[in-house]
């Protein structure tokens, strides 16, 4: 390998970057001896590589690593958001517009939330936007079934426990009565496992709608379900750092990019 351990970045990260596959599938992959830099099989992922250094999966040379991006996905209900579904669910990656490049999403919705979904190429990316510490905040519009009250939310404004779980602070406000049910806004900034519905159902409240409206700076918008918008280089590098979105291709860096991609069509 050129240089020393300490130059270049991960090979797992290399092979992730490129678009081969994701950071623990490369893990695997190495595992499994089917990766080879400068000709000769490796065997553990604790190795840094260079862009002089040659790699190899299963004897294909990778491809130049793809410059970070992101696009906002507007998820619909009944789609699990994991790549593969051990109960044969449709999932979000099944369902994305013929053309999109292989991509992860940043944090999960359940099979019954819909809304904004963020998908990235990058594992960096992925990995900052998920961190609690970095404390963006995300909006959901939630239907419950009742009549609440102040009252009845501030337990959720107060912070919660549950399960010896301490959930952080929300922002509550209540938006509208319509008929047996309430529109809720909620405002959380830790995105803990169905943290909202969990929340709503501990102060005796009913989930039967659930839209996450924005995550951090990004917003979902007119964006009709099962459409994809990226966000344009400058944006990502304005909002995550001068690392991100390297390639820029011009644009203001205010609003995504207006570049968005049809749906797939089941059957």
């Amino acid at each position: 390998m050129s240089g020393t351990e300490h130059k270049g970045e991960r090979i797992a990260k290399v092979i992730a970057r490129a678009g081969r596959a994701s950071r623990r599938e490369a893990e695997r992959l190495i595992s499994a001896g089917r990766v080879a830099v400068n000709g000769r099989t490796i065997e553990r992922a604790a190795l840094n590589v260079t862009d002089k250094d040659k790699v190899t999966v299963d004897g294909i040379a990778l491809d130049a690593p793809e410059p970070p991006r992101l696009w906002l996905y507007h998820k619909p209900a009944g789609l699990v958001t994991t790549a593969r579904d051990e109960q044969g669910r449709p999932t979000v990656f099944d369902e994305l517009p013929p053309g999109m490049p292989r991509v992860m999403s940043v944090g999960r919705l359940d099979i019954n939330s819909e809304g904004l979904l963020l998908l990235t190429n990058d594992g960096g990316i992925k990995r900052r936007l998920e961190l609690p510490s970095t404390g963006w905040l995300r909006k959901y519009r939630v239907r419950v079934k009742g009549r609440p009250t102040d009252d009845t939310v501030a337990p959720l404004r107060e912070g919660l426990t549950l399960d010896g779980e301490r959930f952080q602070p929300m922002q509550v406000s209540i938006d509208r009565q319509q008929g047996a049910n309430a529109w809720i806004t909620v405002g959380i900034r830790e995105g803990r496992n169905r943290e909202v519905r969990r929340a709503m159902e501990a102060v005796g409240l009913s989930v039967n709608r659930l839209i996450r409206v924005s995550y951090g700076p990004f917003q979902l918008g007119n964006l009709g379900p099962g459409a994809v918008e990226e966000v344009r280089p400058r944006v990502l590098r304005d909002q995550l750092g001068p690392e991100a979105g390297r390639s820029d291709g011009g644009g203001n860096g205010k609003a995504p990019e207006r570049r968005r991609v049809r749906r797939k069509r089941r059957g």
